[in-house]
């Protein structure tokens, strides 16, 4: 910080640029909000203080304690609804995905937790497992195991968070292994545009996009055909409730014979 001189001739130091708050300050200031203002004295702390979100109060036995301030109770205000709008975009888009798959004669979950197998880390070592929560899972509505087809479903309406989970190339991995095929279905931003391209999707992955509130295949899932389920994905899917839209008669015809 450089010094510079002010109107009596003394040296007065030259004050940086507020900071740009993200997704972490606005986190750091909920849970001073709910607690008792204990400092952490931490780069967050001082970038909140600094921008005026802060405030610091001493008590009479000059212990120091932190509030929210009334800039930080508004910018969290319009943090929450920002958050709001965007997770009611998503779950809008997670339901027109999981009734389609419904309509085309397939059976969905939506937020279920799967466990998947990954690849070892290097040769000789065991398997991988980890937890994964596609937005939708489905497979077709039939009672002959091999036929079951899974399909998971990646919706995406945040263009940083579909940044965020193409680096992570195990997710993908893990949803290949659950499901035949997987899919990114990518919303719209403020304007109304893609938030990607189907370019910047790796190829073993299908890509549609929401256009004029409908959805548009992009590019096709190549399927890797699986012979079966896992046992631990029938148990998950027989504890959690599909997607309501199945016509009953037309399900209860499977174990007719013809």
């Amino acid at each position: 910080m450089n010094p510079t001189p002010d109107p009596d001739g003394l040296s007065a130091p030259l004050l940086a640029p507020a900071p740009s708050l993200g997704r972490a300050h606005a986190r750091r200031l909920r849970e001073v909000y709910r607690s008792a203002g204990w400092p952490c004295q931490d780069m967050l702390e001082i970038e909140l203080l600094a921008a005026g979100m802060l405030q610091r109060v001493a008590s009479a036995a000059g212990h120091e304690t932190l509030r929210v301030s009334d800039a930080g109770v508004a910018w969290l205000a319009v943090t929450l609804a920002r958050n709001r709008s965007a997770l009611s975009a998503h779950e809008a888009l997670v339901e027109q995905v999981a009734c389609e798959m419904v309509r085309a004669g397939r059976i969905a979950w939506r937020g279920l937790s799967l466990r998947a197998q990954l690849a070892p880390d290097s040769e000789g070592e065991k398997a991988r497992w980890c937890m994964v929560r596609p937005d939708v899972f489905s497979i077709r509505n039939t009672t002959v195991e091999t036929y079951v087809d899974p399909i998971v479903h990646e919706i995406k309406v945040n263009r940083s968070d579909l940044l965020g989970d193409l680096r992570r190339p195990d997710k993908r991995a893990a949803y290949l292994d659950l499901g035949g095929e997987c899919w990114y279905v990518l919303g719209n931003d403020a304007k109304g545009r893609p938030i990607g391209a189907a370019s910047e999707i790796p190829p073993e992955c299908g890509v549609m996009l929401l256009e004029s509130q409908r959805l548009v295949v992009a590019r096709a899932a190549p399927r890797t055909p699986r012979q079966r389920l896992p046992l631990g994905v029938w148990m998950a899917l027989a504890k959690a409730t599909p997607v309501a839209g199945l016509n009953d008669d037309v399900q209860g015809l499977l174990g007719d014979c013809v």
